[in-house]
């Protein structure tokens, strides 16, 4: 099969947002936003070698600049997000610090990143020191850095405006305990992740008047029985209101299509997440009518 083929073929599936909707409900002068993401790229620069027992010529950063750029000429309103994990994982990384992630990002124009718990293996100095080299911008909710050197980097949330469309994304980091030494992070504080949501999306929803909610989340797709009490996207999703769509990372979780979970209100919730290394890119496009209501059609696009 060719690759042009392929990723035309590639699974989607469709979500109604608001209930009684479908795709051929909406007119054509219906206003299209694309969103699309990455997660856990870990430094891979480069495609993986042609005898990779696993993953045989796939990903690489050009690949995906020249697939960003194709989605770009067919829909001007995009927004690209990361949600963390960017650091870590080649000799790119160990001999450039994170020079040559936020560069090459910055080059594709990224829009947002959250922050994983591997952007701090060099410490929350050697992520600070980095910072000058990326034109997007970083949202964490629940990070606290104010008496660390990333102070005035990092903001709880930012709003797109897209053809009409108020767009608010907030971002959520994982507990850094366990994962990252102290001495990494130092004086950064960890929030609860729902509580801040609470607060994210009264502010998104209510006093911003946002019509699209996403959460960036490096908070881990699931987990098994003995981290019961561990927050997730899925639990994140069904215990807080007002979210569209979580984008997640940090468990390498490979999705086709995203998945669909009802939120407190009984609403739909799409979660997604697109593994690591680059390999995937996650498209969701949502389609908006005069009066706001929406749908979002989900999918997975090898790189």
């Amino acid at each position: 099969m060719k690759r042009r083929d392929f990723i035309e073929k590639t699974a989607a599936s469709t979500a109604l947002l608001s209930l009684g909707l479908s795709l051929s409900s909406f007119k054509s002068d219906s206003k299209h936003i694309t969103i699309l993401h990455t997660n856990d790229v870990h430094s891979h620069i480069d495609p993986f070698p042609i005898d990779d027992p696993r993953n045989p010529n796939m990903g690489g950063v050009a690949r995906r600049a020249s697939l960003i750029e194709s989605i770009r000429k067919e829909n001007p309103n995009v927004l690209l997000l990361d949600a963390g994990d960017i650091f870590q994982g080649t000799p790119y990384f160990n001999y450039y610090g994170g020079e040559l992630e936020f560069k090459l990002m910055s080059m594709m124009k990224y829009d947002l990143s959250a922050i994983g718990n591997h952007d701090f293996d060099n410490g929350v100095d050697g992520l600070a020191a980095q910072m000058p080299h990326a034109t997007f911008e970083f949202v964490s909710a629940n990070y606290d850095f104010k008496n660390t050197s990333m102070d005035g980097f990092v903001k709880p949330f930012k709003i797109f405006n897209k053809n009409g469309i108020k767009i608010g994304v907030f971002g959520l980091g994982i507990e850094l305990q366990g994962l990252v030494d102290k001495r990494m992070s130092k004086e950064t504080v960890y929030n609860d992740p729902l509580e801040i949501t609470q607060d994210m999306v009264r502010i998104l929803k209510k006093e911003n008047k946002c019509d699209l909610i996403i959460c960036l989340s490096h908070l881990g797709y699931k987990y098994s029985k003995e981290d019961a009490n561990k927050i997730s996207d899925l639990k994140l999703a069904e215990k807080t209101k007002d979210i569209d769509l979580i984008i997640g990372g940090h468990t390498h979780t490979f999705l086709d299509k995203p998945t669909i979970v009802k939120n407190l209100d009984g609403k739909e919730v799409l979660v997604n997440q697109v593994g690591c290394y680059g390999i995937n890119l996650g498209r969701i496009d949502f389609y908006f009518d005069n009066d706001k209501s929406k749908i979002g059609i989900g999918k997975s696009i090898i790189v």
